[in-house]
């Protein structure tokens, strides 16, 4: 059956940025590296297209030129068991890019991650609305996600 691999167009740092977002992940590898040919349209040997996992999932990176970029409206979650896991991802795919509201994030790509605990799932899912209130509340003053605010705001 066949599944869905999102591909990511770049303009030149594709094998850039599937290295290093296999560095992050863990269980992920570079698959393989196609060049562009004497036909182009980009110069012979460059790199064309960079297929990877990331925790075993496919993924496609294309050098496709300048044309297109990044934006908020596509975004990868990151499920993160615990505070621990949400600062390392926070900070590893935030440097040298932007870090916002809520848990958003862009990589130095440009490229938007969410970095979210399940914990919060799991409060925003009470059967109290107002303590799930009082979490998204909580929530939407916060940058990167800290779980001890979300428990305080619930308590």
């Amino acid at each position: 059956m066949p599944k869905p691999t999102p591909c990511l167009w770049f303009d030149t740092e594709g094998e850039e940025a599937a290295r290093f977002y296999t560095s992050v992940f863990p269980n992920s590898r570079i698959v393989e590296i196609a060049r562009y040919g004497e036909a182009g349209p980009r110069a012979e040997g460059t790199v064309m297209v960079v297929s990877f996992e990331l925790d075993g999932r496919p993924f496609t990176a294309l050098n496709g030129g300048p044309q297109f970029r990044f934006s908020e409206a596509v975004s990868f979650q990151i499920e993160c068991s615990d505070q621990a896991e949400v600062d390392r991802y926070w900070e590893t795919l935030s440097e040298g890019g932007e870090q916002g509201p809520c848990g958003w994030l862009k990589d130095r790509f440009g490229l938007s991650w969410q970095i979210v605990p399940s914990r919060l799932y799991e409060l925003l899912r009470d059967p109290d609305t107002a303590r799930a209130q009082r979490v998204m509340t909580a929530m939407l003053d916060m940058g990167k996600i800290e779980i001890a605010g979300l428990e305080a705001a619930a308590a």
